[in-house]
């Protein structure tokens, strides 16, 4: 597999078993090279500021308009529908999801996607979901696209090999991936995969802005990579599903050739992936916690200047070295939601309990901080310089939107926690009026 770097750059890409693909010098050529037709993807409306408009342009065997009518397809586990149960404020833990067994019950990756909260709408174009996917077998002769908005997928266990309309990318635990707003693609497993989505409607990521850092620092755009062209002609006569996602539910249609036929193809709208060992980490060197800001990866930005639709944030190995400071994460009530999950090893304010494959959310402004044990440690420790998270990769996905839990996350998954509260229950005062 093959790779170009660079986030958001305009790149070329052709399949090297046909030379000169691209046309020179125009987008759509009366006649393009090889008989292709060109085909513009959008990723922004066409009036966007340059800095923000996002297109690519796909030259391919056939249209991707050449195909039946859409259909309603069962969604299982997938929702959009954020009142089918009561809302709950407590601090919530998710014990690692179960990923089925193949031979008892098969999951591709579309079968195998299950909402767990989000907020907002599709349809208004404001909104985020988070999804727990688990699957035990290969997308076989069918794809998705999400109409809704882009998805953020972080795979825990398994690797995935996701062939896209613009090349194949191989997706690993501690690497992330970014499939944008209509792109169509495939998921091949390799045994029993397990994983985070974050989709976000009506916003794409973005690197976050760096301020007084500079201007390097955090994730380099260079570590980006984009996969390069791929095609294959090939004719399915028993039928290949096309699902697309469309407002929060799906629908299938059958067509009688692969959809990936792009030949050649040249733009700023790609599908992407970054190693998350790639990322710079900065920290306080003298006293006190940076805001845990300092550890995003990307951003989604909302309408409100400074306040993101959803932030992905990562906490990964590095040096403690503050003085006279408690440092794990501090106790904290939040204006945003909370929710986070772990790729493998022991978070640091939560070494018990909080486990690979598993996930929490702590609500807006629904207290939240270092377990009991954490507490005592931290504040008898001797403050020499430590490496922190060593062998460890826990996430965050943060949203200045409410979250509301599914029924599938508070029951039907039966993987709530329900002693996670007493995490904190051991916590004692000490207070003592004369001991300054």
């Amino acid at each position: 597999l093959q790779y170009m770097s660079g986030f958001g750059n305009e790149h070329v890409s052709e399949d090297p078993r046909c030379p000169g693909a691209l046309p020179e010098g125009q987008n759509n050529p009366q006649v393009c090279p090889y008989g292709l037709y060109a085909e513009q993807l959008s990723g922004s409306a066409f009036t966007c500021p340059r800095p923000t408009n996002k297109r690519s342009w796909l030259y391919r065997i056939l249209p991707s308009v050449c195909h039946k009518p859409f259909k309603p397809l069962e969604e299982g586990h997938l929702t959009h529908n954020w009142d089918e149960i009561e809302p709950d404020p407590n601090q919530l833990r998710w014990k690692p999801f179960e990923i089925p067994k193949a031979p008892q019950n098969k999951l591709d990756f579309v079968s195998g996607l299950h909402t767990l909260c989000g907020a907002g709408e599709p349809r208004g174009r404001n909104g985020i979901a988070v999804h727990i996917f688990v699957c035990n077998t290969s997308m076989l002769n069918r794809c998705l696209y999400n109409s809704d908005g882009d998805f953020l997928i972080v795979p825990q266990q398994g690797k995935l090999l996701i062939t896209t309309e613009f090349g194949k990318m191989l997706v690993e635990p501690n690497e992330i991936c970014v499939i944008q707003q209509g792109m169509r693609f495939s998921v091949e497993v390799f045994g029993e995969t397990r994983g985070y989505i974050l989709e976000v409607y009506g916003a794409h990521f973005e690197l976050p802005d760096l301020g007084p850092i500079g201007a390097n620092g955090l994730a380099n755009p260079r570590d980006f990579l984009v996969p390069v062209a791929w095609y294959e002609d090939r004719q399915v006569p028993g039928g290949y599903t096309v699902i697309s996602k469309y407002q929060g539910k799906l629908f299938a249609a059958q067509q009688d050739f692969s959809p990936f036929n792009v030949v050649a193809w040249h733009g700023n709208y790609t599908p992407y992936k970054y190693h998350l060992e790639k990322f710079m980490v900065i920290n306080a060197v003298a006293f006190d916690h940076a805001d845990p800001s300092i550890f995003t990866v990307l951003t989604a930005k909302s309408t409100r200047p400074g306040v993101a639709l959803a932030d992905f944030v990562i906490f990964p190995p590095r040096w403690g070295v503050a003085n006279n400071t408690f440092r794990p994460p501090y106790y904290h009530r939040n204006c945003m939601s909370e929710f986070m999950g772990l790729i493998k090893g022991h978070y640091e304010a939560k070494e018990e309990g909080f486990q690979p494959g598993g996930a929490s959310l702590h609500s807006m402004m629904t207290p939240h901080g270092p377990d009991a044990d954490c507490f005592e440690k931290a504040s008898k420790a001797k403050l020499e310089p430590e490496r922190v998270a060593e062998g460890t990769m826990a996430f965050m996905f943060e949203s200045s939107l409410s979250l509301a839990v599914t029924k599938w996350g508070l029951q039907t998954s039966n993987r709530l926690d329900k002693n996670y509260y007493k995490c904190w229950e051991p916590l004692k005062s000490h207070f003592n009026p004369k001991c300054k």
